[in-house]
């Protein structure tokens, strides 16, 4: 099949998975080439393979360039070198992008058939490296591994129990004055995974434990599934307190309660998080972007892996977002074991 055609399916799988950046210059040419099926030009034994940037000259970084010089493309409009940089440029300091999207290993293309198999359709969604290393596009980068995640008086409690203590007696925020029970979290605290909801329930308020309703069994069964005792993990909220009759949380509220959530986080150093519908995951990655999006892509918050799905409770109206829901914890639990050991 022509590698143009090729191309254009592929493109076609980016735009319907909602993507709207294209992204190849961390790949070699020959990678580029064999994810289109072309031979482009020989290579001697001997010579040295060039990477996408250096074949598309020493100033470009198109990966247009590349795929034309290694014969993939032949009548595609090739731009120019850029210009070199003005002594300004060369000074400037860049500008921050704490939401950066990296470059990643796009998935295979190929022919496709409409009555393909979803798990067949899952498994060339992600790519396995050697050695058990999940390799999966990559997401959203929040903060770096070394960096302090909270500051102030809320950074200084140094275990889980001193902030439960806190929020117990917090005034942060009006939503104490309303809730039965604050709600900190519970689990272990040593957990290498840790799951985050948005807001405790009305059986939450009640009891003072997340995740204890009808969308928290059914989060037992998900975390079982993947050989996940509750008692393994960790599982809290955003928000530690309940918003009146369980209506969306407010900026205020977030901004408010966020920090216990982050200490959390800071202390437990689990290997992977699992934020659990829009409300989390968006607050996490501090993100607009839809659910749909942000699902099958491994993000980055200060270093440590997460993975966005639907939450339970959106499971028990619509069970049709059972299967992507397990397709996500299942990769979790890959990059669980992908993990060094303590």
């Amino acid at each position: 099949m022509d590698a143009r055609v090729l191309l254009r399916r592929y493109l076609e799988q980016r735009r319907e998975l909602g993507e709207s950046e294209l992204v190849l210059d961390a790949l070699n040419v020959e990678d580029v080439m064999r994810l289109l099926g072309a031979t482009g030009r020989s290579v001697a034994p001997t010579e040295t393979r060039l990477s996408v940037r250096e074949l598309a000259g020493e100033q470009s970084d198109d990966w247009r360039t590349a795929l034309h010089d290694a014969g993939v493309i032949g009548d595609t409009p090739i731009p120019g070198p850029r210009a070199a940089p003005t002594p300004a440029e060369t000074t400037r300091a860049p500008s921050p992008a704490p939401n950066k999207r990296l470059a990643f290993p796009p998935e295979p293309i190929g022919p496709t058939n409409a009555a393909e198999p979803a798990d067949e359709i899952a498994a060339r969604k992600e790519i396995v490296a050697p050695r058990g290393i999940v390799v999966a596009p990559r997401g959203i980068v929040i903060g770096s591994g070394e960096a302090e995640l909270i500051p102030g008086a809320i950074d200084s409690l140094d275990s889980l129990e001193a902030i439960a203590r806190q929020v117990k007696k917090c005034t942060r925020c009006s939503l104490s004055a309303t809730a039965i029970n604050p709600v900190p979290g519970e689990g272990n605290p040593n957990a290498e995974l840790v799951c985050v909801g948005e807001a405790p329930g009305a059986k939450e308020d009640e009891t003072g434990r997340p995740f204890i309703g009808q969308a928290g069994q059914l989060l037992t069964k998900i975390l079982e599934a993947i050989d996940l005792p509750r008692d393994q993990v960790f599982i809290c909220n955003v928000l530690k307190h309940r918003p009146p009759a369980n209506r969306n949380p407010l900026p205020e509220e977030v901004e408010a309660c966020s920090p216990y959530l982050i200490r959390q986080l800071e202390l437990i150093k689990p290997k992977v998080i699992v934020a659990f519908g829009t409300f989390a995951a968006q607050t996490l990655l501090n993100t607009k972007t839809p659910l749909g999006q942000l699902r099958g892509l491994i993000h980055q918050y200060h270093g440590i892996p997460l993975i966005v799905t639907y939450h339970p409770a959106a499971l028990l109206r619509n069970p049709a977002w059972k299967r992507p829901t397990w397709e996500d914890v299942k990769l979790a639990r890959r990059i669980l074991d992908s993990s060094p050991r303590s």
